[in-house]
């Protein structure tokens, strides 16, 4: 399978998995996990085509790991990022001291005063590294990159989540644990 048919399919699979499975009709239970079988049927209803190996392959390859597999291999969900109701079953860990944030140049100010919010998504996400970061940041315009004083926020009683991919989940950031 060539890259740009694998984006297609990860472009898919983001779609009905984080956000919209009702396109669809594919029922997602409370943790997120969808029925493989289920998938590819109704995928193929829509004219998305794809076989288990290629869909193994998407999910093994996806630079972001985007999407896990079950142990049997019978289920699949997204790792994070959604924008519905579903229930990871992540459990509260410390974060390090400092944590990254990827944005574009245009939402500073707003940030800056604001703070940042997880809007449509179920939670706002954090970088480990500065490099993950700025790729996040240079899909919205010229990537800006904020220093979050995690371990403040931790001390000061905000939970932090970490997600199966290396993505780090809070609920809000107040501006004043912000630096630019």
């Amino acid at each position: 399978m060539n890259e740009i048919e694998k984006k297609k399919i990860s472009k898919f699979l983001s779609l009905i998995l984080r956000h919209q499975p009702e396109t669809i009709n594919l029922e997602l239970d409370e943790n997120g996990w969808a029925n493989v079988n289920d998938l590819m049927k109704k995928s193929a209803k829509n004219k998305i085509y794809f076989t288990s190996e290629e869909l193994d392959e998407v999910v093994e390859t996806n630079n972001k790991k985007r999407f896990a597999f079950n142990e049997d291999k019978t289920k699949i969900r997204a790792n994070q990022g959604h924008s519905i109701d579903v229930d990871l079953a992540l459990k509260p860990q410390q974060p390090p001291e400092f944590l990254y944030h990827g944005t574009a140049e245009i939402n500073i100010p707003s940030i800056l005063e604001n703070g940042i919010e997880k809007r449509s998504r179920r939670h706002v996400h954090l970088s480990g590294d500065k490099e993950t970061a700025t790729n996040v940041g240079m899909r919205h315009g010229k990537p800006v990159i904020l220093t979050i004083r995690t371990g403040a926020m931790f001390k000061d009683g905000i939970e932090f989540y970490f997600s199966d991919n290396g993505v780090w989940l809070t609920d809000f950031i107040d501006a004043k644990y912000i630096s630019k």
